[in-house]
């Protein structure tokens, strides 16, 4: 008979409950993709990129829905704006599996889904981004205050390349 079993299961459980709080950290991160991050809650960080700022809910002046599916695509494909106007953009999540809409020059959108593809529960938060998991929606509010052409796209590892993407017209003031 072993005798030193009890200690050995014990040490094991007291291990064990050492590691539960990492192990709930991981577990909250590895899903963080599919959160709104707070967004609700927290004030809008409105710095300007290329391709515009971030704006209040309040501000907007129409809502564009975009409709997301899983055979990766997304509906409207192509948007028309005026330069200095600001749209609501409505993510949809018509699918079973997570997608979101990331708002961006084709470059940063590139870039970001590289990276993607190299941390797939990669957790990040900005206004020009909707992560929305299937059957909820997600809503960018955004100022096209630069003429010029963008882009959408969902960079969920795969679906990028699977061409879920979109482009923005936003046309110069007359």
């Amino acid at each position: 008979m072993n005798t030193n079993t009890k200690p050995t299961n014990r040490r094991h459980f007291q291990l064990s409950l050492l590691a539960l709080p990492w192990t709930l950290s991981f577990l909250s991160t590895a899903h963080a993709h599919g959160d709104q991050h707070g967004k609700a809650n927290a004030p809008v960080v409105k710095e300007q990129k290329p391709w515009g700022i971030a704006a209040e809910p309040s501000a907007a002046t129409r809502t564009v829905d975009i409709r997301m599916t899983d055979d990766m695509k997304l509906s409207p494909n192509h948007l028309e704006v005026r330069q200095g106007e600001t749209l609501r953009l409505r993510a949809i999540n018509k699918g079973k599996v997570m997608h979101e809409i990331v708002l961006g020059t084709g470059a940063d959108l590139q870039a970001h889904a590289d990276m993607m593809k190299k941390h797939p529960g990669m957790e990040h938060d900005e206004p020009y981004m909707a992560h929305v998991p299937p059957g909820k929606t997600g809503d960018i509010v955004w100022t096209f205050n630069r003429a010029g052409d963008f882009e959408f796209a969902c960079l969920i590892a795969g679906h990028f390349e699977a061409g879920m993407r979109g482009t923005i017209r936003v046309k110069a003031k007359a």
